[in-house]
């Protein structure tokens, strides 16, 4: 299995031809595509996209990225190998996100043009000259010794983390969906951690957020032109156009609105910033 992440969209035959060129390397592959719809040149989008999702395909798989504003440039060619998975793409920073830092089982720079699909790539469409034969030749079995040499490191990028206090994180709204649901940089254990006890050294976390909802206090998130209160478990909790925070399936806190777009609503974009602050009761005495 191969999946596809690009910023290229539908309306062009970029992704066409890069799936053509894997096709006649590799038939029997079975290609998916996670989204072509990552902003342009935007590589931490499509890092946050890919990791929400890498979790759920089987071992062996593929993962080709390609959102490449660096190409034709000395920026390296890379397969990274993590697991029971592969990584083929840039060499700018997107698996370094994707693997949120942890150290891949091997790297290697694609510097062997055998594996390419022409000798002499296009310097503008690495895609289908580069790493789509490339992710078409490891998952068809081939030797990655045969593609590209050893490397020791990946150029590094890393996530804007959430910044606390005693009583309050703030965080930044890190990817906006189809429906309008704005996806923050907060992890619940992050906001469990402050807002129960923000001295523990090991963050806490909770298997389900049920538990979470009883255990903190009473909180304000203040995010775009709105303030919402309180924590809810699903959509439908409040009424139809009503905003809401709740934890979706990324394990991330959302900003959305029931039946309608966050974004839209509450005027929020890529980037905007959101503070949860919680209204914890004074010491005594």
């Amino acid at each position: 299995m191969i999946t596809l992440t690009t910023d290229f969209g539908t309306s062009d035959g970029y992704v066409a031809a890069m799936k053509g060129v894997m096709l006649s390397i590799h038939p029997e592959a079975r290609l998916v595509d996670v989204t072509h719809e990552i902003e342009p040149q935007d590589v931490m989008e499509a890092a946050f996209v890919l990791r929400t999702t890498v979790p759920y395909f089987p071992a062996e798989t593929v993962h080709l990225v390609v959102v490449d504003p660096g190409v034709g440039t000395d920026r390296r060619a890379v397969a990274v190998r993590s697991g029971d998975h592969w990584f083929v793409g840039p060499d700018n920073g997107v698996f370094p996100l994707v693997l949120d830092d942890q150290e891949p089982d091997a790297i290697y720079e694609l510097d062997e043009p055998d594996a390419w699909r022409a000798e002499t790539p296009s310097t503008t469409f690495h895609g289908r000259d580069i790493f789509a034969p490339v992710a078409a030749h490891l998952n068809a079995g081939r030797s990655p010794e045969t593609i590209g040499s050893p490397a020791d490191n990946l150029q590094p990028l890393r996530w804007a983390m959430p910044i606390t206090d005693s009583h309050s994180v703030q965080g930044y709204v890190a990817h906006v969906d189809r429906f309008g649901n704005c996806i923050t940089n907060i992890r619940r254990k992050t906001l469990l951690r402050t807002g129960i006890d923000p001295d523990e050294e090991t963050p806490t976390d909770r298997a389900t957020p049920s538990v979470a909802l009883s255990d903190l206090p009473a909180l304000k998130a203040y995010v775009g032109n709105a303030v919402i209160r309180d924590l809810d478990r699903t959509y439908g909790a409040v009424a139809e156009g009503d905003p809401l925070l709740l934890f979706g399936s990324s394990g991330f806190l959302e900003v959305a609105v029931n039946a309608g777009s966050a974004a839209e609503l509450l005027n929020i974009r890529k980037g905007d910033s959101i503070k949860v602050v919680f209204q914890k009761e004074a010491p005594a005495g």
